[in-house]
C-alpha cells in the first residue's frame, strides 16, 4: 500500500478489482485548511482506456510489484502483438489495447522490456523517443524561418509534421507518446569513405 502522494509514472497499482499503469502523478497543494489533491492520469491494462481521478493525498492505493522482462517483438495481428523472451523462447500475446500510441512504432526485431504481474503482461515499457524513416513528404526547402512545417509520412503509416527542410528517405526521431517530430537523426559516416 502506497499513500496517493507516493505516485509516480510507471507504477501499477489495483482498484476496484482492475489494474491501472500511473502515466502522470502531480500533487496540488490546497489553500487554507484544504490538504491539497493528487491528479492522476491512469491507463486500464486491459481496456487501454484512460481516466483522471483525484485523490486526496493520504488515501492509501494498492501499488503491484510488477516483474520486467527483456521481450523481442515479432509480429502483430489487429488485436495482438506477440513478443518472444530471447532466452527462453516463451512467446506472449499482448493485446494491443495494453501498448497505447507506442505499438505504431513497433519494430520486427526490437527489444523492449515487458512488465508482469500475476504472469499476465500488464504494459510495455517503450523508449521515449524512436528513429524512424520518412517514406514520403514535398522535396525540401531551406528558409529563413525555424518554425515552418509540412506533412510527412514515416515508413509504418505514421503523419507527422516535419521541417521544411527534412527529404523523403531521411531518419528522423519522433516522440513515442506525442508523434512529434524531435529531430534529424544523426547518420554515423564512415571516415575514408
Amino acid at each position: 500500500m502506497v499513500n496517493a502522494s507516493e505516485l509516480k509514472a510507471g507504477m501499477a497499482i489495483r482498484m476496484e478489482g482492475q489494474i491501472y499503469k500511473v502515466l502522470d502523478a502531480e500533487f496540488k497543494a490546497g489553500a487554507g485548511q484544504a490538504g491539497g489533491v493528487v491528479k492522476t492520469k491512469l491507463r486500464n491494462v486491459s481496456s487501454g482506456r484512460m481516466w483522471e481521478p483525484h485523490f486526496r493525498p493520504d488515501e492509501r492505493l494498492e501499488a503491484l510489484d510488477a516483474e520486467r522482462q527483456t521481450m523481442e517483438f515479432l509480429y502483430g495481428d489487429p488485436a495482438s502483438c506477440t513478443f518472444m523472451n530471447p532466452d527462453t523462447f516463451e512467446q506472449v500475446e499482448i493485446p494491443r489495447a495494453i501498448l497505447g500510441p507506442a505499438e505504431k512504432f513497433l519494430q520486427e526485431g526490437m527489444k523492449l522490456p515487458v512488465e508482469f504481474f500475476d504472469g499476465r503482461p500488464i504494459s510495455m515499457v517503450f523508449p521515449a523517443a524512436v528513429e524512424a524513416r520518412v517514406a514520403d513528404t514535398a522535396p525540401p526547402f531551406h528558409s529563413q524561418q525555424d518554425n515552418t512545417w509540412k506533412p510527412a509520412t514515416l515508413e509504418n503509416g505514421v503523419l507527422i509534421q516535419v521541417p521544411l527542410f527534412i527529404a523523403s528517405g531521411e531518419t528522423v526521431r519522433v516522440e513515442v507518446e506525442t508523434g512529434r517530430y524531435l529531430e534529424r537523426a544523426r547518420i554515423e559516416r564512415k571516415r575514408g569513405a
